[in-house]
């Protein structure tokens, strides 16, 4: 999996994240939504809670690539 996610650009992870992960983005982006109604405990249909996984993984993903990309720039100085 990770072979896969260094392979990928970063840009395709940030347009995923951007466009996936905050959609649909009026009358708010439904990851702020699902966030809310985790913080307030709101977040108890099974269908909410896969929503909030499905919109959380584009920047989950963003975040692993970003680390392997910082990573390797380490790798690389050192």
């Amino acid at each position: 999996m990770l072979k896969l996610i260094n392979a990928l650009p970063l840009p395709h992870f940030i347009v995923l994240s951007l466009f996936l992960g905050l959609a649909p983005f009026f009358p708010e982006p439904h990851l702020v939504e699902k966030v809310r109604m985790l913080m307030n405990g709101e977040l108890v249909k099974p269908l909410d809670m896969f929503d909030l996984l499905l919109h959380t993984t584009p920047w989950i993903l963003l975040l692993l690539k970003l680390t392997l990309v910082v990573k390797k720039n380490k790798q690389a100085t050192a």
